[in-house]
């Protein structure tokens, strides 16, 4: 099983790379769904199909679907939607603001996040290719799960067993609703879903992030951001996919100056992000819209490689002995620097930031009973050394 994650600053051609990538391997025999996680869908105009949010199929072996995040949120957020609209009615909040707070907002993005897993569970296809919302949403959305399922892990627990003893009281004393075993379950549920997410979309072996960028500045300069945070919350990037790279038989002296600035970026690319594999398509001159355009564009863009592969073998984030006994906790961190990046340890815990995100690691046992005795960020790599406790 392989799950594709395409993600790019919008209007770069990410929804476009993950139609004719996964027609490309439908091609070639698997079994492919291709779903989208952009609130702004538009995989049904790349195909030039009607879809909905059930997998339509839209070739041979290829089926895709534009996700109706709100009907999974109705499925799953019902009760606990509820529960929140009878407390805003006791709080004396008038009907529609008490329908918009009910929902918490970018919830209905996350349930679209934790369809993938539900398509890998289906058993029905070998790969699922997701078309992710522009960079810094899919960075806000991919790092959900794991931040919901640190507070999940803590504080739902000690809620339910708090309401068990003290709702009687409450509802002796006052009128406010009181949640339920209903409403525990629900966020059970919820949480069921956020922690098979992120065992899929964390797994390097089963999900792999690509980059979808054009040769400018701020294109590139906005993928290497995208590229150190995912690398924080542990999504394996395997490669990098140029579009709309001008042809040698392109002429002109405006496509010529093109042409120079362009050959200047690939260059950047293909230096900046090594040892990852860069891949160029083409600009086609016209819209790849429809099954051929865009078989076409993957046969040029992947060639002899099969993108269902991981392009690369390596993981975000290991634990390896270092020497004299210590152990050494490499987190992948490329492009991050010095300044802008703050490490903290909390009992079993270490607390990582990387500019605007922070990600909490629970360390495993090997390293809970150990002290940090040295932290280092080179080459892209963070490592911290944990050593045996003095005395």
């Amino acid at each position: 099983m392989r799950v594709l994650l395409f993600t790019g600053k919008g209007g770069v051609g990410k929804t476009t790379t993950a139609a004719a990538t996964a027609l490309h391997l439908a091609a070639q025999g698997a079994r492919v769904v291709v779903t989208s996680a952009d609130p702004a869908h538009s995989l049904g105009d790349s195909f030039g199909a009607e879809l909905g949010s059930e997998p339509t199929e839209v070739a041979p072996g290829c089926h895709a679907q534009q996700l109706d995040a709100r009907e999974r949120l109705e499925e799953s957020w019902g009760e606990i939607r509820e529960w929140m609209l009878e407390v805003l009615d006791w709080a004396g909040v008038a009907a529609i603001e008490a329908e918009e707070l009910a929902v918490v907002p970018g919830l209905d993005e996350l349930f679209a996040l934790t369809e993938v897993q539900s398509l890998c569970a289906s058993g029905r296809y070998d790969v699922v290719v997701v078309d992710c919302a522009p960079t810094a949403e899919t960075v806000r959305l991919l790092s959900l799960p794991d931040i919901l399922g640190w507070y999940m892990d803590r504080l739902f627990p000690a809620s339910r067993r708090l309401t068990r003893v003290v709702g009687p009281l409450v509802s002796r004393v006052t009128s406010l609703p009181v949640a339920d075993d209903k409403v525990f379950s629900a966020a059970q549920r919820f949480y069921d879903q956020l922690d098979a997410v992120r065992h899929v979309l964390a797994d390097p072996v089963t999900t792999s992030a690509r980059l979808v960028v054009n040769p400018e500045r701020m294109v590139i300069a906005e993928a290497r951001r995208t590229y150190t945070y995912l690398s924080l919350f542990g999504y394996q990037v395997d490669a990098v996919i140029v579009n709309r790279v001008l042809p040698d038989h392109a002429e002109g002296e405006w496509v010529e100056g093109w042409r120079r600035s362009q050959a200047e970026h690939l260059t950047s690319i293909e230096e900046d992000f090594a040892p990852l594999p860069v891949f160029r398509a083409e600009h086609a001159g016209a819209e790849v819209v429809g099954t051929e355009a865009l078989g076409e564009l993957a046969a040029t863009l992947w060639g002899e490689v099969d993108p269902m592969g991981r392009l690369v073998d390596s993981r975000p984030l290991k634990v390896a002995r270092g020497e004299h006994g210590a152990f050494v906790l490499s987190v992948d961190l490329p492009f991050a620097e010095r300044s802008e990046l703050d490490l903290t340890r909390t009992g079993d815990e270490l607390y990582v930031a990387v500019g605007p995100h922070r990600r909490n690691l629970l360390l495993p046992d090997s390293l809970r009973r150990r002290e940090i005795g040295a932290a280092a960020l080179a080459e892209g790599r963070l490592e911290v050394t944990f050593v045996e406790p003095v005395g």
